[in-house]
């Protein structure tokens, strides 16, 4: 994973999320050494950073191969909880909001 892989997805879900993605918070992807992803659903307009050094409501860790499934619709967000593909920190509410999210990252 290089910065350069971060910052495709940081300008992938900028572009999807659009101004107002519904999120109402903060919401990190956490992707271990391979580097972070921050959703400032809480600004107007919203907006998607590195999360390098940021501490959000929710914190997800997933690895980005799993993150990647996520978004392509190959893996549900839900079954991957209960297979322990990811865990959440935080605010569950807010995790469980990322369905939509995601999806509107891979029209």
């Amino acid at each position: 994973m290089s910065a350069e892989q971060i910052q495709q997805i940081v300008s992938e879900m900028g572009a999807a999320i659009g101004a107002d993605c519904g999120l109402g918070n903060t919401l990190k992807f956490d992707f271990g050494d391979a580097g972070s992803v921050f959703i400032d659903g809480a600004s107007k307009p919203n907006s998607v950073t590195d999360g390098e050094g940021k501490s959000a409501a929710c914190v997800i860790s997933v690895s980005l191969a799993n993150f990647e499934k996520m978004v392509k619709g190959e893996l549900d967000g839900t079954t991957a909880f209960m297979l322990g593909k990811l865990s959440v920190a935080g605010d569950m509410t807010l995790a469980m909001k990322i369905g939509p999210i995601l999806e509107k990252a891979r029209r």
